[in-house]
């Protein structure tokens, strides 16, 4: 684990064995606080080993790897990445299929009971209904998978970075996230799917990657060639993509959200597989909805792989135009930064009420549904009934839960428009807010209702102990006020108020979200209209920047709150003030072996360090071999590989007794591994552990320098090295690890740093 404690010392180490590292004393322990959305506590959080190990072990696998191995291991890397297109766009169909049948059958049912006049019953299904459906969401999800609650997309994002969390990704958790998402969304809850079926393809893409779940005895060894950090790290990237992908129906959106949002590392082999596990996810909804159109699904199927069509209209805009474009941009900006400052307040109170144990999220859970049940099924009678219009194709007042017009408590020949958008799956009241020729469908008051109420069911629902994504609620929240100041603009615009809902839901995606690119393009699918893309470019980069002034996204707000020690692809300013060798002077001192190591010091290095990396010096005149890591010492340990005697091992003595499988895997704790007295005796030969070409900076280098460096390589330990080599003087100085680049960790330690900060922003 990189502990912020770094590295305890040793009482009984030799004297001439101490040098400079450890982590610094006031990272004694890392953020243990969960945050409301997840449920759990976070501990135990490690980083991963991206770089790559050059040990002997390695070296002679790569020696003697075929060209056939080669073009198997592309071969199969691809063959997963179908796979994960494969699974992933399953899982959505079946997520899509049980959302809106379950959804859909309860809201006909509950319109039934009103259609009857009989009110009290139909709200007592509803409700009741919705409490079921949430009490099971969140029981399945407190009890057995914590962390499956929230959209899981911040954990992918720190895992993407270098960030291990626990069993993030792990069998439980996939079938927990997806039971879970299909409870909760189909309760009426403010939450949607989207963000979950992401959480939801990561997962799938870890188990293909580890080859299956051993927790359940479900594993296939062959696939095991792939389980290490630096190949689950391309696979999660696929999975992230494709859960965006199926959620929705946007392959190009899918790539541009691991490219923008969640992947700290990129190269172009990754864009072709991830392009290719979107595609594969499209022709798998494809089948499935073309099936589906007959009716065999029930209620799913509707609407194609288009969700929210607008293509038949005619965007028409001049340069005056501009004017109100650039107002809903800045007002999503602010609206979007506001949301985010209000919903990190609410998910501190959340934790609070999260920590007191399993009855208070699971009682949290349940008054939010109970409230959200009340407002929906209540509200729309504080709306006035609209006469039909008879110039309207579709029938009026229908009597479909998914119609445009219901007539809820209205007499014949009236619609109640407030109940068309709230008695409603999500995604129809959002599609009927971005309907076509709608301009006089809905009043101004009942608009402002559904605003309000979506504004304060998206700040309390986010944070509860169920999956539930953003996606969804802030379009709602979006659309509700771009429609709203389209009729405020009508005056004065020839932008359709259709337009201005599709505008606002983006802007307010930009402000809170701060993505723009995948936002505009998963606008542009989700429309199926590419006259848009000017004036939706503009209301994005107007809404990010505004929202940038204020606070960060929410997705860094969360990764804040859950003490997930995510680097910054940019370091501070200050950061150039300081150089590396500053920080190892506040840090214990470093721990090392030698390459022949008495099992004794090996037992007691890891019984009394949580290091994970340790530099291994040798030689009359001290010098650096290299690194080896806490999993491979605990390896040695247990397999035994102990010698009699000081000496050097052979090549057949190490691969008799492992295998490059051998060294990717974790081996637990070292309080698992019993070692005999007459054990402790013996001898361990490190050299064909050790990772030979460690990255090393000198002590003279920039933090900044070696935080950019740190994470564009995807490192976990960086060895400082003193800047003059000379006898006497010991080669090295420190270790760094990703705790001591933060910036929050600097400034704790070197508070003179923080005044400095200060100044500068004052001048």
């Amino acid at each position: 684990m990189e502990e912020p404690n770094g590295f305890a010392t040793i009482n009984d180490m030799e004297e001439e064995r101490e040098s400079t590292d450890i982590n610094y004393s006031r990272n004694r322990t890392l953020s243990s606080t969960s945050v409301a959305l997840e449920g759990a506590k976070v501990s135990h959080i490690e980083s991963l080993d991206y770089e790559i190990n050059e040990n002997d072990l390695f070296k002679h696998d790569w020696r003697k790897r075929s060209r056939v191995q080669t073009l198997q291991y592309v071969f199969i890397k691809w063959t997963l990445a179908f796979l994960v297109g494969l699974f992933t766009g399953g899982v959505a169909t079946l997520i899509s299929l049980s959302i809106e049948n379950i959804s859909g059958y309860k809201l006909r049912a509950t319109v039934n009971y009103i259609d009857d006049k009989r009110y009290f019953m139909g709200f007592a299904f509803f409700a009741g209904a919705n409490f079921l459906l949430t009490l099971l969401a969140a029981f399945i999800t407190v009890y057995f998978a914590p962390t499956a609650a929230g959209p899981g997309v911040p954990e992918i994002k720190a895992y993407l970075n270098g960030v291990d969390t626990p069993n993030m990704f792990g069998a439980t958790t996939l079938f927990v996230k997806i039971i879970g998402s299909i409870g909760a969304v189909s309760a009426g809850l403010d939450l949607g799917k989207e963000e979950p079926l992401i959480h939801i393809g990561s997962c799938i893409a870890s188990l293909l990657g580890q080859g299956g779940s051993d927790s359940y005895k479900l594993s296939w060894h062959w696939l095991r060639y792939f389980n290490n950090d630096r190949d689950k790290r391309d696979l999660i990237t696929y999975g992230s993509s494709s859960g965006v992908c199926a959620a929705f129906r946007a392959p190009v959106a899918g790539v541009l959200f691991a490219l923008e949002e969640v992947a700290t590392w990129w190269r172009s082999a990754l864009i072709w597989r991830t392009f290719f596990s979107t595609a594969v996810v499209v022709v798998v909804l494809r089948i499935f909805m073309d099936y589906c159109k007959s009716g065999s699904c029930g209620l799913f199927g509707r609407g194609g792989l288009i969700m929210f069509d607008v293509s038949d209209v005619i965007v028409r805009y001049h340069i005056v135009d501009i004017i109100p474009v650039v107002i809903i941009g800045v007002i999503g900006g602010l609206l979007g930064s506001l949301y985010n400052h209000v919903l990190h307040k609410v998910l501190r109170l959340y934790n609070l009420v999260n920590e007191k144990g399993k009855l208070h999220k699971l009682l949290l859970a349940l008054s939010v549904s109970l409230f959200t049940s009340i407002c929906i099924y209540g509200l729309p009678f504080l709306a006035k009934c609209k006469p039909c219009d008879s110039s309207l194709s579709d029938s009026c007042p229908g009597t479909g839960e998914t119609e445009n017009f219901k007539q809820f408590n209205c007499p014949n020949g009236y619609y109640n428009d407030l109940a068309t958008l709230l008695l409603a799956t999500k995604e129809d009241a959002i599609r009927k807010i971005f309907s076509l020729n709608t301009g006089t469908e809905f009043q101004v008051i009942s608009l402002l209702i559904f605003f309000l109420l979506y504004c304060i069911l998206g700040v309390i629902t986010f944070g509860i102990a169920v999956p539930s994504g953003l996606y969804i609620p802030i379009i709602l929240m979006g659309s509700g006020y771009g429609r709203l100041l389209g009729i405020a603009m009508r005056p004065y615009t020839k932008i359709d108020q259709e337009l201005f809902a599709v505008l606002g839901a983006a802007s307010l995606m930009a402000g809170s979200m701060r993505m723009t690119v995948t936002v505009c393009v998963i606008f542009l699918e989700l429309t199926n209209n590419l006259l848009l893309l000017p004036i939706t470019m503009l209301v994005l980069l107007i809404a990010k920047i505004v929202a940038d002034c204020f606070n960060p996204s929410i997705y860094e707000m969360v990764l804040e709150l859950k003490g997930l020690p995510f680097l910054e692809a940019h370091p501070e300013a200050w950061m150039r003030n300081i150089i590396v060798g500053e920080l190892s002077d506040v840090k214990s001192p470093v721990v090392t072996l030698e390459g022949i190591e008495k099992v004794r010091r090996i037992v007691e290095v890891l019984k009394y360090t949580t290091h994970n990396g340790f530099p291994v010096v040798d030689g009359v005149i001290p010098e650096l071999h290299g690194l080896v890591l806490r999993t491979h010492l605990l390896l040695v340990l247990k397999k035994k590989w102990f010698l009699n005697e000081r000496r050097r091992t052979e090549n057949w003595e190490v691969e008799e007794k492992f295998t490059w499988i051998d060294l990717a895997e974790r081996w637990g704790k070292i309080e698992d591994i019993a070692v005999t007295k007459d054990e402790m005796e013996m001898y361990v030969d490190l050299h064909p552990l050790i990772n030979t070409t460690p990255h090393t900076v000198v002590e003279s280098l920039s933090v900044a320098k070696a935080m950019v460096a740190f994470r564009q390589v995807g490192l976990r330990h960086m060895i400082i090295v003193p800047k003059y080599q000379a006898a006497g003087v010991f080669p090295v100085v420190g270790i760094l690890t990703r705790q001591d680049l933060r910036a929050c960790n600097i400034l704790n330690v070197i508070p003179h740093l923080a005044k400095s900060k200060s100044i500068k922003k004052g001048n």
